[in-house]
């Protein structure tokens, strides 16, 4: 009887030495991973940058429920602003359907800007009133 040591893997079937590993390319298949951008109404990539934005400013202003931790006024204030002029670009392409929500979260999110602002803008001067009007609260 020989004694096989730890290190002589002649012993061992070639499938222990070496474990099976997945192949990994470098060229995901994205085709299969998301739609073709091609396929996308206007209307739904307008509204989804817009959501996106409405979210972004919720957590900078402090809306989420981490609250201050994620609070910062100043890009708070140029995602509401963004928000601000995309929807009013974009007044005359998307149906009321869309817009009214969205102009009614853009107003929340300015009114919750004034109220987190220790100094307080002028009426007309906060974020995105250059494109919504004054807002007086």
């Amino acid at each position: 009887m020989s004694e096989t040591s730890p290190s002589d893997t002649s012993a061992t079937p070639e499938s222990a030495a070496t474990p099976e590993t997945p192949e990994i390319t470098d060229n995901p298949d994205f085709d299969s991973m998301t739609r073709d951008i091609a396929e996308v109404p206007a209307v739904e990539v307008i509204v989804t940058v817009a959501v996106n934005l409405m979210s972004a400013a919720a957590v900078k202003l402090g809306l989420t429920e981490e609250g201050d931790q994620h609070k910062d006024l100043d890009e708070a204030r140029k995602l509401v602003h963004a928000l601000a002029g995309l929807l009013d670009a974009s007044a005359t392409e998307i149906s009321s359907f869309h817009a009214a929500p969205l102009r009614d979260g853009l107003k929340s999110l300015q009114l919750a800007f004034r109220e987190a602002s220790l100094v307080r803008d002028e009426p007309g001067q906060g974020p995105g009133e250059k494109y919504t009007g004054p807002l007086y609260a």
